[in-house]
């Protein structure tokens, strides 16, 4: 039995859970979510408390019998506290700043980078050298940080680039600077 599958989701008060078909539908203080669980799952919601179940020990409902809880859980936790990622710029002259709901940012390019963030999406610069990315859908989150982080990564030699917030670059030494030349 999968560990994570078989945990019950707890629906906190204010949040409303619609089933059909194995289409789940959350609606919260934030906003709504949905999405399309595997047909063969079995989704069920007694008193606040949904759990999800499979119909048998086959590998494929083995494998989707954890994700499918966890999609739902997120979209549970979504609505109710949202999730945010942060990153960080470094490097000399790299910095992001707000205008408008678009974020411009100068990485070292000949020109600026203008990322428009997609609906549900909201994005904060509280310092040149930090951005906050929120929303209620973690996916969507998180692929906005990643498409964000992917215009400079950071480079080993300096650090310098955009990382998220707690992340270790692993530094290399640069080059010796002469030692064992004739």
């Amino acid at each position: 039995m999968s560990r994570i599958g078989k945990m019950p989701i707890t629906v906190p008060a204010g949040v409303t859970v619609s089933i059909e078909e194995n289409f789940v539908a959350v609606k919260g203080p934030k906003g709504e979510l949905s999405r399309q669980i595997h047909k063969d799952m079995i989704i069920e919601l007694n008193d606040n408390i949904l759990t999800v179940a499979r119909p048998s020990d086959e590998k494929e409902h083995r494998s989707m019998h954890g994700l499918s809880r966890t999609l739902i859980a997120n979209m549970v936790i979504g609505v109710t506290q949202g999730y945010t990622k942060t990153l960080e710029i470094a490097g000399v002259g790299y910095r992001a700043a707000k205008a408008g709901n678009n974020v411009n940012m100068t990485l070292g390019f000949s020109h600026p980078v203008v990322i428009e963030p997609p609906t549900g999406i909201t994005i904060d610069v509280p310092a040149p050298n930090r951005i906050v990315i929120s929303g209620i859908n973690k996916e969507t989150v998180g692929a906005m940080a990643a498409q964000i982080r992917s215009l400079r990564e950071p480079e080993p030699y300096k650090g310098k680039g955009i990382k998220y917030e707690g992340e270790v670059i692993r530094r290399k030494v640069g080059k010796a600077g002469g030692k064992g030349k004739k």
